[in-house]
């Protein structure tokens, strides 16, 4: 059963049906005078359908590439296919096996059930068909069935299908919820419509009066099941169009849940019985031919039943279905912006007939609980709340005027649900739907409304869900326009996993879980910062609008600015409040820019910082402001490698802001390490202690960590007591989730190109390295590899590969591929990315080394490569630090010439930019990798 009807029809339609009739006809022709029961004559039978079936097809998909019509795509394919279906059940029952006198047992049948039953078809879905037997299989009926299912499969189908009787239909029907969700969809195909209608009769009168509630909870369960396998977000940016939040299972929910309590056939009775405004059933009819058009399209350009959007086939479908580039956004991002807008479209449908349920049928619905929690009869006053009343336990309103007589309730309504912490009925949830042109630039520039806004904006315990409640009615998009410009908006990147009103969301989503105490282990510098706060307030204005300008053509950072610099003084905002919300916008992406693209060890890197920043309390709201950005990313993304990055920043900072930074010179920093480390080493005999201390040259004492000093230490001595020339150290740092290995050996020019590949060849992700050399020729270099097992022992077993690998290429055992990682599943991945590729050479970022960035689209073995051409341009690499965002690879190189000086000559330095860029566009002719 359908549940959009198509409308309009084409002027020249590019699909014209074939009839059961007219293919049985053309059958007899193309089988000759070969018996029937032949093989030759079933044979000939398979040929013909099969090019029939694949004539509908390639129809259907001209007509939708010509209309963009889904939902008319999806009748047809099931046209087709019911033609076919009907025709090949003719043949068997007419020529196959005849009846002459057919008993009352020997009569079938068949009806779709399952999606094909809605009447709908993508071209990769699942053929579902119900044979429907009087009484037991006969041996006929066995024949027939295996005829047409034999048939079907060999035309390359996937056929699900059941042989019951009537009375097997009803007893299944009433045990098991598949079972009755198949049988509700279940429509007449051919064969005996008595058969099929004694099932409807029975299944109508003897299961669904019964049912109802157990029922429509069973379906609400699977959905909520569902949508958490799925991430329990309609915003992530590879969505599921039928399982995912928002998709087309949503839209059969609503139909089954229709069938059930309204007795309808088609979604557009759901207006006659005042569940669906005509608007709204506009709306309903438009997402699910939107919904139709991209499942078709995706069905039809992958070639099987593909229904996740992954990034490779996001602009493919976009250029199928029309969406081009403009100004800002890519065709691609205009599309899947269109979906997540039609997703929500759905989530808003759903809690409306929802709504209407829990109001019309409470009684019934009370039965299961599930649905509408736990009612308390009757209507009771809000203290100081005239305008709003408790309704049998949700925030209702108390007259029909109230948003027309003060639109300011608009807003306030959401503040006293968070307030409160009280849900919203069903009657309020449709009046502020239809209410939404009540928000004008008057309601915008009211000191109250925006007041109230504020107070919703800073109030911990309940301000992610009343934003997202706020956002999914359509209010904020309203009252804030810059955000509903936001509003379903996708970035085409592997980096950030939902879309940007979502994620701005979910980062004040994680400032509101810290306010309230929590992530207290992950993130103990914030949780000492907050209290010195003078204003928490502007942390979540600021959270509000930091991404706020995504999607235009000039730089999110400032065009963000600017909007901060008019929507504050909105919410009544101050003129200093203003310009620190402003410029934490404008440097939101700043900290994290440092922290893991700088070496954080050399002074420079904090004095440049502090310039920007200017005083504690700014970088205070900075680090907070953040790690939330960084979190609100999405899974994974955030991970205490990158804590640790902000705090050593942080704290590298803080002093030359506070005024409690002493000038101590570099020899005292040098002195001071050594003193240290001596004293860490004082079970060592003393002399030996100094031996150690002089191998390392100065700049050693000031990169390297204490506790990593005593790693290398110990390392050491040991390699020197047994006289090994290569040793190698691992260390499991367990709260930056990150795992340390230390590789101790001869110098070597490409020993650090060497040590990225052997990386590479053990699938092992490169976040960060710091090289040193020792005065007897010796490197000394620390790799920082991002966590892969929750289990230590298993990151010690991968570290020890590496080390051994290491080795093995050292001694000439093993070889770097030229195309390392070049079939890779993440190179597969990265294919429908373009990424433009920049290379920096910079002399002003540190005052000993010269700084090389270079970013582009990432791939399996691009370290290994980069550094390999580093190390044939003659540059010694002092350390590294490897950033990967998504799809895009940023790495930073600080190094220096073969004499230890900064590389000054243009000439050189062009020549560094352009060996680096040919390393993202390698020629065919590449030198061998060991070469």
């Amino acid at each position: 059963m359908t549940l959009v009807e198509a409308e309009a029809k084409p002027r020249k339609p590019l699909f014209v049906l074939k009839s059961a009739s007219t293919i049985v006809g053309e059958l007899e022709a193309v089988i000759g005078d070969n018996d029937p029961k032949s093989g030759t004559a079933r044979a000939a039978v398979l040929s013909y359908i099969r090019q029939i079936l694949a004539e509908a097809r390639r129809q259907a998909e001209a007509e939708l590439l010509a209309s963009g019509k889904g939902v008319r795509c999806a009748q047809n394919l099931c046209s087709a296919q019911d033609e076919i279906i009907t025709a090949v059940h003719m043949f068997a029952t007419r020529r196959v096996y005849p009846v002459d006198n057919p008993s009352g047992a020997e009569a079938i049948a068949l009806s779709a059930v399952g999606g094909y039953g809605r009447g709908t078809l993508a071209p990769g879905s699942d053929i579902d068909l119900l044979f429907i037997l009087p009484y037991k299989q006969t041996p006929w009926g066995e024949q027939v069935t295996e005829y047409i299912l034999y048939m079907l499969w060999d035309l390359g189908q996937k056929v699900g299908h059941a042989v019951r009787s009537v009375d097997e239909c009803i007893r299944m029907a009433r045990a098991d919820m598949t079972v009755r969700t198949a049988t509700l969809e279940a429509r007449f195909l051919t064969g005996d419509k008595a058969l099929y209608q004694q099932l409807v009769q029975r299944f109508e009168t003897e299961i669904m009066p019964k049912t109802g509630p157990e029922f429509i909870a069973a379906k609400m369960s699977e959905r909520d099941e569902r949508h958490k396998a799925m991430g329990n977000t309609r915003y992530v940016v590879e969505p599921n169009i039928k399982d995912g939040k928002g998709g087309l299972r949503d839209l059969n929910a609503l139909f089954w849940i229709g069938k059930y309590f309204y007795q309808v056939k088609t979604s557009h009775e759901l207006v006659g019985k005042g569940v669906l405004s005509a608007a709204e059933y506009r709306i309903f009819s438009r997402a699910e031919d939107f919904l139709w058009a991209v499942r078709c399209h995706l069905h039809f350009a992958t070639g099987r039943a593909e229904e996740k959007l992954t990034f490779d086939m996001q602009p493919e479908l976009a250029e199928r279905m029309g969406y081009a580039q403009r100004v800002g956004m890519l065709g691609v991002e205009r599309f899947m912006k269109r979906y997540f807008l039609v997703a929500k479209d759905v989530g808003d449908l759903t809690r409306i007939i929802s709504a209407s349920l829990e109001f019309n049928h409470v009684k019934d619905m009370d039965l299961i609980g599930r649905v509408f929690a736990p009612f308390r009869p009757g209507r009771s006053k809000i203290k100081g709340e005239p305008d709003f009343v408790l309704d049998t336990g949700r925030l209702n309103i108390a007259s029909a005027e109230v948003f027309e007589k003060d639109p300011v309730n608009l807003i306030r309504m959401f503040l006293v649900a968070g307030r409160e912490q009280l849900l919203f009925h069903p009657d309020a949830i449709k009046r502020i739907s239809r209410s939404l042109p009540l928000i004008d630039k008057s309601l915008r520039t009211n000191p109250r409304a925006n007041e109230y806004f504020l107070a919703i904006l800073t109030a911990p315990k309940s301000v992610e869900r009343i934003l997202r409640q706020m956002n999914e009615s359509g209010v904020l998009g309203k009252f804030v326009p810059e955000f509903g410009k936001i509003v379903a908006l996708m970035q085409f990147n592997m980096y950030h996993h939902y879309t940007v009103d979502e994620h701005l969301i979910r980062s004040i989503g994680v400032m509101a879980d810290i306010a309230n105490g929590g992530l207290a282990d992950q993130l103990p510098l914030i949780h000492e910062l907050l209290p010195q706060l003078n204003d928490v307030r502007l942390l979540y204005v600021a959270l509000f609008l930091h991404d706020i300008a995504k999607g235009r053509p000039e730089d999110h950072s400032l065009a963000g600015a600017r909007i901060a610099r008019r929507f504050c003084p909105r919410l009544g905002l101050s003129a200093a409040e203003t310009d620190t919300v402003a410029w934490l916008v404008e440097y939101h992406l700043l900290m994290s820019e440092i922290a893991q693209a700088r070496d954080i060890q050399d002074p420079e890197t904090a004095r440049a910082f502090a310039d920007v920043v200017q005083s504690p309390q700014r970088l205070a709201l900075l680090m907070i402001l953040t790690a939330c950005d960084i979190r609100a990313v999405g899974p994974g993304v955030w991970t205490g490698w990158k804590g640790s990055l902000l705090r050593a920043l942080y704290y590298a900072t803080e002093p030359l802001l506070s005024g409690g930074h002493s000038q101590v010179t570099q020899s005292d920093r040098i002195n001071q390490a050594r003193q240290e480390l001596a004293e860490a080493l004082n079970a060592w005999p003393p002399a030996e202690v100094e031996t150690y201390i002089e191998r390392h040259y100065d700049h050693y004492w000031l990169r390297a960590e204490p506790e990593l000093q005593i790693e290398h230490a110990r390392m050491i001595r040991q390699a020197d007591k047994t006289d090994e020339a290569f040793a190698g150290s691992i260390r499991i740092k367990a709260f930056e989730s990150i795992t340390e290995v230390t590789f101790y050996t001869p110098d070597h020019p490409r020993l650090l190109s060497l040590i990225a590949g052997a990386c590479t060849m053990q699938d092992a992700s490169i976040i960060g390295a710091q090289i040193f050399s020792t005065r007897d020729g010796q490197a000394l270099d620390t790799f920082r590899l991002r966590r892969a097992f929750t289990s230590d022992e298993d990151e010690k077993v991968r570290a020890t590969r590496i080390i051994d690998t290491v080795k093995q290429l050292l001694q000439g055992k093993r070889r770097v591929l030229i195309d390392l990682g070049k079939d890779s599943r993440l190179n597969r991945r990265l294919k429908p990315f373009a990424l433009p590729t920049q290379v920096t050479v910079s002399n002003a970022l540190s005052e000993k080394f010269t700084v090389i960035e270079v970013s582009g689209l990432d791939r399996t073995g691009l370290l290994h490569a980069l550094t390999r051409e580093i190390a044939d341009l003659n540059l010694t690499i002092g350390s590294a630090h490897i950033g990967t965002y998504g799809e895009k690879a940023v790495d930073v190189f600080y190094v220096t010439d073969l004499t230890g000086q900064k590389i000054t000559s243009k000439p050189r330095q062009r020549k560094i930019h352009d060996a680096l860029m040919a390393v993202f566009h390698p020629r065919p002719e590449a030198k061998p990798a060991n070469g």
